[in-house]
């Protein structure tokens, strides 16, 4: 059976339904990175047709990091528009927080799911703001203690 993303395109430009881990070992945070980018980005993808946020956020990790996390709970739902080669972008993200009651190790510079193209970084979280990370809101939050669920609505 094929799989369809919740992604669409439009004459006036794009929406994607998306998820994004927030996995956290020893104050840092995991990241990735393509080579052809220089931002960094939590591990995450697109959200697939009959499939809940939850378990895309679980099949996302597995695929790039090779571990089965578990979610510990929904901490940030983004609602982000921005423009990208003059073409409009809508993303709508569940950001969630991973358990880590386990012990897991994922090596600093490994490859994620895409091989050559993508790395997998830990940056510590309090030096979150020297990056370039999308999204931007990550450098400023306290994702090592959120209590609820946050809404953010990014116009960039």
């Amino acid at each position: 059976m094929e799989n369809y993303n919740l992604s669409f395109r439009f004459e006036q430009g794009s929406f994607v339904y998306r998820v994004a881990a927030i996995i956290i070992k020893d104050n840092k945070l995991l990241v990735a990175k393509h080579k052809n980018s220089p931002f960094y980005y939590t591990v995450g993808g697109k959200v697939e047709l009959n499939e809940t946020s939850e378990e895309a956020v679980i099949r996302e990790c597995f695929e790039e990091t090779g571990i089965k996390f578990e979610v510990d709970r929904l901490i940030f739902v983004q609602e982000r528009f921005f423009k990208l080669n003059e073409i409009k972008h809508h993303e709508l993200v569940f950001f969630y927080l991973m358990k880590n009651h386990f012990n897991f190790n994922i090596l600093e510079n490994s490859f994620s799911d895409q091989g050559e193209m993508e790395t997998l970084h830990w940056l510590d979280i309090e030096s979150l703001g020297k990056y370039p990370i999308i999204p931007e809101f990550i450098k400023t939050k306290q994702i090592n203690g959120v209590l609820g669920i946050e809404h953010i609505i990014s116009k960039e």
